[in-house]
């Protein structure tokens, strides 16, 4: 699993659009702290409730120069269609391959809403050179993480 310390490993997903635009993490890097903010799904009460309290801090994170990055296993579709009904206004990423959910030790299953292969919770900061500053991982996938915790590792970092 991916830790404080660790170098972050790149990231090759597709936008949560319904335009398939290629993302790269590694475009992120190098302008400001990148908050990678790991979801187990779209449309579920624990991960609506993280991602809106997310843009509810999002004048915070843009203070400390951060940008952030919201990551599932969610379609593109699904995605863009989640950004849409919450308002969100920062970029999600699909990792439907879960190529990323993997490289950050990340991937669970959740046999009761007949997910598999989907991201636990988890928060990243990296610095500008992708170094992670700060790690979270969820004990249970309802968790979310402490979002002033969060800013301020986007304001050290």
């Amino acid at each position: 699993m991916v830790s404080t310390g660790d170098t972050a490993p790149d990231i090759s997903a597709t936008i949560g659009t319904s335009d398939h635009e290629d993302f790269e993490l590694s475009e992120y890097l190098g302008d400001g702290p990148v908050v990678l903010a790991f979801f187990p799904g779209a449309f579920t009460p624990p991960c609506s409730n993280e991602m809106i309290a997310l843009e509810e801090h999002l004048p915070d994170f843009e203070a400390a120069g951060a940008t952030i990055l919201g990551i599932s296993a969610d379609s593109p579709f699904s995605q863009g269609a989640f950004r849409e009904e919450h308002d969100l206004s920062f970029t999600l990423v699909s990792d439907m391959a879960g190529d990323a959910i993997r490289d950050y030790g990340l991937e669970m299953d959740i046999p009761d809403l007949g997910l598999f292969g989907v991201a636990n919770r988890a928060a990243f900061v990296l610095d500008d050179e992708g170094t992670v500053v700060y790690d979270w991982v969820a004990d249970e996938a309802s968790n979310e993480p402490d979002y002033e915790a969060l800013i301020a590792a986007a304001e050290d970092a």
